[in-house]
């Protein structure tokens, strides 16, 4: 699948630490390849009909949506301020 990033993921990106970033591409190539990848522990987001979470690590999470063949990250950072506003 093709991978698009949207404006406010790519400045919450350029926030993280570039240990998280490394984790962060790891997962996007993983979900490119396979979005129900165990270890990205994908799934729908309660509420929110057409976006899914994914993990990059205990700590992080990073959301996106599935548009045709193209997936569309929305967000990524901490766990808990990603779910806010996914």
């Amino acid at each position: 699948m093709k991978i698009r990033a949207f404006r406010k993921f790519q400045r919450a990106y350029q926030e993280l630490p570039e240990d998280i970033r490394r984790k962060v591409d790891k997962q996007i190539s993983m979900l490119a390849k396979n979005v129900h990848h165990s270890s990205l522990h994908s799934k729908k987001i309660k509420g929110k009909e057409h976006i899914w979470e994914a993990r990059v690590d205990v700590y992080h999470r990073m959301t996106f949506e599935i548009i045709d063949e193209t997936i569309y990250l929305r967000v990524v950072g901490n766990h808990d301020e990603v779910l806010r506003s996914p």
